[in-house]
């Protein structure tokens, strides 16, 4: 039986979804934060905002850590970590491959994960030890071994120093598998390797709302989740691997790294 927290979580997570369709083709620009190409519209505030709201009516004792600020009691042991809007620069470009992330960490433990593509009507879940769902059905890892592999990577905002070591892995990979895809939302690819689609993912600097959910999805479904040398995966880690265990050694043993 879902708990509350994923009831409510679930709900919120449609609730900014649906105002991401409603902007969807219909932007009148966006901003930049941080670096010109990492953009943020009136979508991702809206949703953002939106998502808060259903969450703290819910639980008003819960923190939040979001992507645009509407941070919250973050000394809590309850933390919804959010991403209102995953794959912004997709969204900009109306590229249909974007995502709403809500994960649920509990003291140093993400326990619960939900990742909505409100495009495809795709709700990805889960809650620590009870397995990963799409749309209602249990989803597994694939059992593919590497060279059979399709694999999915993401490159950093950066265009300089680890832009050329995404390249420089991406092109030694590529080689060895039956090929790489690069879509643009860290959180809608951690789900595309949690339901079989995927063999496995990596990518450098990300944020914990960026991987908070999926990788908890991915665990629930058979996966393996790691840091990039192959140690446990921890909330506050910026680098991620994920796979369907079986070709998670041949994975890491070929990445180069920071």
């Amino acid at each position: 039986m879902a708990s509350k927290e994923l009831k409510i979580a679930v709900s919120a997570a449609k609730s900014g979804g649906k105002i991401l369709m409603d902007f969807l083709g219909k932007l009148d620009g966006f901003s930049t934060k941080g670096s010109a190409y990492n953009l943020v519209t009136q979508a991702d505030l809206n949703s953002e905002k939106k998502i808060v709201s259903v969450l703290n009516k819910a639980f008003p004792n819960f923190g939040v850590m979001a992507e645009e600020g509407s941070d919250s009691k973050k000394d809590c042991d309850n933390i919804w970590i959010i991403d209102p809007l995953d794959g912004t620069t997709n969204f900009c470009h109306s590229f249909p491959y974007f995502c709403v992330s809500i994960a649920l960490k509990k003291k140093n433990d993400i326990v619960l994960g939900v990742v909505l593509d409100p495009f495809k009507k795709e709700l990805f879940y889960a809650e620590k030890g009870k397995g990963a769902f799409l749309n209602g059905k249990r989803i597994h890892v694939s059992k593919k071994l590497f060279p059979e592999s399709l694999l999915i990577t993401g490159f950093s905002y950066e265009r300089s120093g680890i832009f050329d070591l995404n390249i420089e892995n991406f092109s030694a990979i590529y080689k060895q598998v039956h090929g790489i895809r690069r879509n643009g939302a860290a959180a809608l690819d951690l789900c595309q390797v949690a339901c079989g689609r995927f063999e496995g993912y990596w990518e450098f600097k990300l944020k914990p709302w960026d991987m908070g959910a999926g990788q908890l999805i991915v665990k629930e479904a058979g996966g393996k989740v790691t840091n990039e040398k192959g140690n446990l995966w921890l909330a506050d880690n910026d680098c991620i691997i994920a796979s369907n265990d079986l070709i998670h050694d041949d994975l890491i043993k070929r990445l180069k790294v920071l």
